[in-house]
């Protein structure tokens, strides 16, 4: 019934650096997923917005001042674990040094990937990155 159960509002940066590479990250040990990579971000506190989480998040787990937020897509995922509302932003500039402040592993990344394996809430989004960069075969 994974329908009943409300979702939980996730705020995710899509950071594109000059060159067009995004940035990909891995989930922590002790989370769920554990190892899968995805783009950065993570839950909305009580009377957030996507902005203000996003902000909080990545300043938390990579020690970064983003920029303005561009608003992109929403995509809605059932895990077995929890159903969540992913809203992604992209993010073109930012202030300080990426810190993996959480053990995790980072990647900047073009298409095709090369880590694996995906989160699979990440993967609407590289096809997404597909289509708008006119990418051929698999992202």
């Amino acid at each position: 019934m994974s329908n009943e159960r409300l979702p939980i509002d996730v705020a995710v940066g899509v950071l594109i650096d000059p060159e067009g590479r995004f940035l990909l990250t891995s989930r922590p040990q002790g989370k769920v997923f554990a190892g899968y990579w995805e783009f950065p971000g993570g839950k909305l506190e009580a009377h957030e917005t996507v902005d203000q989480a996003l902000r909080r998040e990545l300043q938390e787990e990579l020690g970064i001042t983003i920029g303005p937020t561009h608003p992109w897509r929403v995509e809605l995922m059932d895990y077995p674990h929890a159903r969540v509302r992913l809203h992604f932003c992209k993010v073109f500039q930012w202030v300080g040094e990426l810190q993996m402040r959480e053990q995790q592993a980072m990647s900047w990344q073009v298409l095709p990937v090369t880590v694996h394996p995906i989160l699979p809430g990440t993967v609407p989004v590289l096809d997404w990155l597909a289509a708008e960069r006119n990418h051929g075969g698999h992202a």
